[in-house]
C-alpha cells in the first residue's frame, strides 16, 4: 500500500535537500510520536551519507517498536531539478520487522510556480502481509504528523549561518575601532 504526501515547503529547494539529508530533522519530525536512536558506534552523522544505518525505534520515546536498518541512496530524476533520497531498508526486530517491503522516497524540486519555494513529494511503498492495512493506516496517520511539522520547520531552514571567513572579517573590522 501506499502513503503519499505533496505539498510546498516555505524555503528554496537547497535548504529542503539539506534538511531532509538532516538525521537531526529526522528525528524532529518524527518525535515525539516516535523517538530514534541510531545504533552505530559515533551516533548520527551530521548529514545522511549512502549507505546502512541502523536504528532503534520507540512509540513515544517508551514503546519498543524494535531495530530497523535504513538503507540510502540520493538519485536526480532525468527531468528537471529534482533530488530525491531513498530508503529500502528493513525491520530487523520488533514490530517494525512485520513490514516485509519498505520503500520510501523523499523528492524536492523548485515549485513550478516559480515561487522559490519547495515542491516536496513523499511515497512509502509498505507490504506487510495481512496486517498491511493496519500498518498503511498508522503509517499513513504519522505521515500526516510528519507532514505538518515538514511545513512548520521549512521556513527555518532558509537561513544559512555566515561563512567562517565572513565572521572572522566581521570581528576584525570591530576590534579595530
Amino acid at each position: 500500500m501506499r502513503v503519499l504526501l505533496k505539498m510546498i515547503l516555505d524555503c528554496d529547494p537547497d535548504a529542503a535537500w539539506r534538511a531532509i539529508r538532516s538525521p537531526a530533522v529526522f528525528r524532529e519530525v518524527s518525535s515525539p510520536l516516535v523517538e530514534i536512536e541510531s545504533l552505530a558506534a559515533d551516533g548520527f552523522p551530521t548529514v545522511w551519507e549512502p549507505g546502512q544505518h541502523p536504528v532503534v525505534m520507540r512509540g513515544g520515546g517508551v514503546i519498543p517498536m524494535g531495530k530497523q536498518i535504513i538503507r540510502l541512496t540520493f538519485e536526480s530524476a532525468q527531468r528537471g531539478d529534482v533530488r530525491i533520497l531513498h530508503d529500502s531498508g528493513q525491520g530487523v526486530t520488533g514490530a517494525v520487522s512485520a513490514i516485509r517491503l519498505w520503500d520510501h522516497r523523499m523528492a524536492v524540486s523548485p515549485d513550478p510556480a516559480g515561487t522559490g519555494k519547495t515542491l516536496y513529494r513523499d511515497q512509502l511503498i509498505v507490504k506487510a502481509g495481512l496486517i498491511t492495512p493496519i500498518a498503511w493506516y498508522s503509517l499513513w496517520a504519522f505521515w500526516q504528523w510528519r507532514g505538518r511539522k515538514l511545513r512548520a520547520l521549512a521556513p527555518s531552514w532558509a537561513y544559512d549561518f555566515p561563512a567562517p571567513e565572513l565572521v572572522q572579517e566581521e570581528t576584525s573590522v570591530e576590534d579595530k575601532t
